[in-house]
């Protein structure tokens, strides 16, 4: 429950504090004193779209806060410990702000958190009904959503939605296989004649590096044995030649004679001279090597030419398929992967079809279950409503939920929602047929409908905020008395807040709450105020009587006050925990 909630600078709200108890607390006061503000801090903390222009003009953000008790609430403590959030002795502080620039912020037991964190955590425990979602009972389409939550199928109608999405994309994927298939084929063979292509070239790892230093061997072949045989003449001479050209050897030869000649007259001379027969003998091998190279250098016209055919074929690959070599592997790798699928179109059809009709069973199996499900939750709810309805003062009213079969599309066993509309008929009148709510229900009827479906699908839950703007809107006398005790009786289970100018529900009320406004420093500003003793008698009495009350409205208040807090309401109020909070006024 909600224990205290906070309220500053949000509209014409400066600065309010409202301290709520357990059970029914009746908001009242005059229409626009800022009933509806208290409604929209509420859905901020409960995660709902923040104004920016909701900011109090002169103030920089609005502020709200909230202290819940969560004794009662185990899922809601493990959610919690779950995100590293511990409430203290089973008190929970929530805040929202917003900043006039539109930012918003959020904190949960002084710790910031996305403001999407509020929705998951409270958004199905605060909720919040106002007289346009009971006027949302005109369309059919919420009536499915109220039966399968009533009857517990809220999952299955799920699985079913799950199960319908994914068996669309399954016959969508497979109509475009089937669409596809000529473009398929030509792609098919492209890829195919380029695969082949790069594979018929054969080439191997390394083989276009070796090519071009072999044929750059090839290319200078005779200019390599002619560069060498010319050394090797230079060093050691020509026979053939007549002796023209003095040879390397000779000279070396003749010089060093000349200096073991001169070494008998310089004996420094010798060591020249050997120096001289050393490089002779040096010179003498390397004029042989070079011989040898020379003879040994392959002059290969044909091979040559070869090897150019062959760097020729693997350049056209180049252009075609990459810069290099792991350029054109890569390329036949994506090439050969994507063949291997296009070729696998066939078997993915197969296996699709197979799928297809695999998940067309699970579908229609979930889809029975659901209907099944429904058959039996709506002769229950048809029931409890109209139980609640003779409560209401609609004693006549016969209630139906009719489960109309939709047309699925074709190859699906059902809708998203399964094989069925539902739609919510009501008989408000002996001896008339149901009819659609759309048609026949006034605001009234529709209100209490509303409050009996509400009453029905919250009667095995515990714990919740419930809050109701104006539901007992378009009803009067006896019948206001009846609704007020509806809603004393959700209130034995939930906490429950009531928007309410019918003094028979604000009566039965174990808080009242008095909602006003009034000018402060030429400012426009919102109060609240718990109401006790004579100034509840004074409320009621202006709610009854309007602006002028006398002393037989103010009588007429008391009698309410005593019959709403007799002994028949108190038993449909929840009983007072050990060590919970006793209401006080604001501060």
């Amino acid at each position: 429950m909600i224990e205290r909630l906070r309220i500053r600078d949000l509209a014409i709200v400066e600065d309010v504090e409202i301290v709520f108890g357990p059970g029914l607390n009746a908001l009242t006061g005059e229409t626009g004193a800022g009933k509806s503000i208290v409604l929209g801090a509420l859905a901020l903390l409960a995660g709902a779209r923040a104004d920016a222009t909701a900011v109090r003009e002169g103030a920089e953000e609005a502020h709200v806060e909230a202290v819940f008790r969560t004794e009662r609430l185990p899922a809601l403590e493990a959610e919690l410990r779950e995100r590293g959030l511990e409430p203290e002795d089973g008190e929970l502080i929530v805040t929202r702000s917003v900043a006039r620039s539109g930012r918003s912020r959020a904190t949960v037991a002084g710790r910031l958190v996305p403001v999407s964190t509020l929705a998951e955590l409270f958004g199905e425990r605060l909720e919040i009904s106002s007289q346009h979602e009971s006027q949302q009972l005109r369309r059919p389409e919420r009536h499915g959503l109220l039966l399968d939550a009533f009857g517990g199928l809220l999952e299955r109608r799920a699985a079913v939605a799950r199960g319908h999405e994914a068996l669309r994309a399954l016959r969508a994927e497979r109509a475009a296989l089937r669409a596809a298939a000529e473009e398929r084929a030509r792609r098919r063979d492209f890829v195919a004649f380029q695969l082949g292509e790069i594979d018929a070239a054969g080439l191997a790892p390394g083989e276009l590096a070796a090519l071009g230093e072999e044929h750059a061997r090839l290319a200078h072949a005779e200019e390599r044995r002619a560069a060498a045989a010319a050394a090797a003449q230079a060093l050691a001479g020509d026979a053939g030649a007549g002796g023209e050209a003095p040879a390397a050897l000779d000279l070396v030869a003749a010089a060093a004679a000349g200096l073991e000649e001169a070494a008998d007259h310089d004996p420094k001379l010798a060591a020249f001279a050997e120096r001289l027969r050393a490089v002779h003998a040096e010179l003498a091998d390397l004029a042989r090597d070079l011989e040898r190279h020379a003879d040994a250098v392959d002059v290969d016209p044909a091979r040559c030419a070869a090897i150019e055919e062959r760097l020729a074929t693997l350049e056209r690959l180049r252009r075609k398929y990459g810069a290099g070599e792991e350029e054109i592997f890569a390329r036949r790798a994506a090439l050969a992967e994507e063949l291997a699928a296009l070729e696998g179109s066939d078997e993915r059809e197969a296996a699709l079809a197979q799928e297809e009709e695999a998940a067309h069973a699970r579908l229609a199996a979930e889809a029975a279950a659901l209907s099944a499900g429904r058959r039996e939750a709506a002769e229950r709810l048809a029931r409890d409503v109209e139980a609640r309805l003779r409560q209401l003062e609609m004693p006549d009213a016969r209630v139906e939920v009719a489960l109309l079969p939709v047309e699925p599309d074709e190859g699906m066993p059902c809708g998203p929602s399964g094989a069925e509309q539902v739609e919510l008929l009501l008989s408000a009148n002996r001896g008339e047929p149901p009819r659609p709510l759309r048609r026949i229900a006034s605001g009234g009827e529709l209100s209490r409908v509303f409050l009996a479906i509400q009453g029905a699908l919250r009667r095995t839950e515990g714990g919740m905020v419930l809050v109701f703007d104006e539901v007992d809107a378009g009803i009067g006398g006896r019948t206001a008395e009846r609704v007020g005790r509806a809603l004393a009786e959700l209130a034995g289970e939930h906490q429950v807040l009531c928007i309410t100018h019918l003094p028979q529900v604000a009566a039965l009320a174990t808080t009242q709450l008095r909602v006003a406004k009034r000018v402060q420093r030429g400012r426009t500003v919102t109060t609240v105020e718990a109401l006790d003793g004579e100034a509840r008698v004074e409320e009621l009495a202006r709610m009854a009587g309007g602006a002028r009350v006398s002393e037989a409205t103010r009588q007429h208040a008391r009698e309410l006050l005593r019959a709403g807090q007799g002994a028949p309401a108190r038993a449909a109020r929840p009983r007072r925990r050990s060590g919970a909070p006793t209401p006080a006024p604001p501060r």
